[in-house]
C-alpha cells in the first residue's frame, strides 16, 4: 500500500484516477477546495477492504506557501499533483494559469522539505510542437497558448528542481480525453447530450484526427506510471488515430441519429494542427 497525496481529486481525470486508485488499496489523502468534497467519487470496498481515506479542504490551494505543504505532506510516498484551472472556454487563455504555477512550484517546494520521494504531475498534449503529427515524449515543445505554455513552463522547472534534490519526477501529458464526468460543454459530452435529446449540432466538417482516450483508460495507464519508477515525461494516449467526424459517428450510430451531425455548420479553425496521435514511448513505430 502507497500512502499518496492528491490534488485535483474533484476534477474530471482526478475522480477517474481516485476511483483507480482505491481499486489498488492505496492509503489516499486529498486535498481539495472547501466545499468540493461531494464531488469525490464514492468509496467503496477493494478486495483489500476499505482502504484508508482522509480529506483536507482548502480556499485556495495554489495560494498555500511552501510550509503549510512541507507540514502536510509527511510521511507520504508520492504526491500527484492534478489540480490546475481548467474551465472550458476560459482557462487557455486566463491569467490563472500563472497562479497555478507559482502554486505548483511552492507544493514542490514543500514536498521536498518533508522529504517525499516522489512527484508526479499533469501536463498536456498541447505543449508540443504539434506539426509533425505523431508526439513522442522527446518530441520538442512549442505551445500555442497561455495554459500550454504555463504547463510547459511548469514542468522544465520541476525538472530542473526536483531530481537534482533527490526527489523522483514525472510530468504525465495527457491527450483528449472524453468520459464519465465529463463537462457538458466537450465535444464527446455535446454529442450525447444533443443526440439523446434529438436535438441537431453544428460541427466543423471533422476531419481532425485525433488520439481519444477514454478517463478511465488513461487513470489506469496514469497510475501505472505514477507508482513506476519511470521518470521525466510519459505520454497518456492511446496510440490510435481517429477523426473528429468518425468518432461523432460512431457515437450518432448508437442513438441512431446521424442526421443531427450537421458537419460544416462551423468553421474550421486555421489554427487546429490536422493531426495529433501520441506515442507512450520514443521507439519509433515500425514502417
Amino acid at each position: 500500500m502507497t500512502r499518496i497525496l492528491l490534488t485535483g481529486s474533484t476534477g474530471f481525470v482526478g475522480r477517474a484516477v481516485t476511483r483507480e486508485l482505491r481499486r489498488g488499496g492505496h492509503e489516499l489523502c486529498h486535498v481539495i477546495r472547501q466545499g468540493s468534497a461531494a464531488r469525490l467519487p464514492a468509496a467503496g470496498t477493494t478486495e483489500r477492504g476499505q482502504s484508508p481515506e482522509q480529506i483536507i479542504e482548502v480556499d485556495d490551494l495554489f495560494a498555500l506557501p511552501a510550509t503549510w505543504w512541507a507540514e502536510t505532506a509527511q510521511g507520504y510516498d508520492l504526491v500527484l499533483h492534478m489540480a490546475w484551472y481548467a474551465e472550458p472556454g476560459k482557462y487557455q487563455t486566463s491569467l490563472k494559469n500563472l497562479q497555478c504555477i507559482a502554486g505548483t512550484m511552492a507544493l514542490a517546494e514543500g514536498l521536498q522539505q518533508a522529504g517525499v520521494p516522489r512527484f508526479v504531475g499533469l501536463g498536456t498534449c498541447l505543449e508540443y510542437d504539434l506539426s509533425g503529427g505523431r508526439v513522442t515524449p522527446d518530441t520538442p515543445l512549442d505551445p500555442q497558448s497561455p495554459y500550454a505554455a504555463a504547463k510547459a513552463a511548469c514542468a522544465i522547472a520541476l525538472q530542473a528542481m526536483l531530481p537534482p534534490a533527490g526527489v523522483s519526477f514525472l510530468w504525465a501529458r495527457l491527450f483528449y480525453l472524453h468520459g464519465e464526468g465529463e463537462d457538458p460543454r466537450r465535444l464527446v459530452a455535446a454529442l450525447h447530450a444533443h443526440l439523446a435529446e434529438g436535438r441537431a449540432l453544428e460541427l466543423s466538417q471533422g476531419s481532425q484526427i485525433r488520439d481519444f482516450l477514454d478517463v478511465d483508460a488513461a487513470a489506469a495507464l496514469l497510475v501505472q506510471d505514477a507508482l513506476s519508477d519511470r521518470s521525466g515525461t510519459t505520454n497518456i494516449c492511446s496510440g490510435r488515430g481517429t477523426s473528429v467526424r468518425a468518432l461523432a459517428e460512431s457515437i450518432a450510430d448508437r442513438y441512431g441519429r446521424r442526421d443531427l451531425l450537421l458537419f460544416g455548420a462551423r468553421p474550421d479553425n486555421p489554427d487546429d494542427p490536422p493531426c495529433v496521435i501520441g506515442q507512450r514511448s520514443n521507439t519509433p513505430l515500425p514502417a
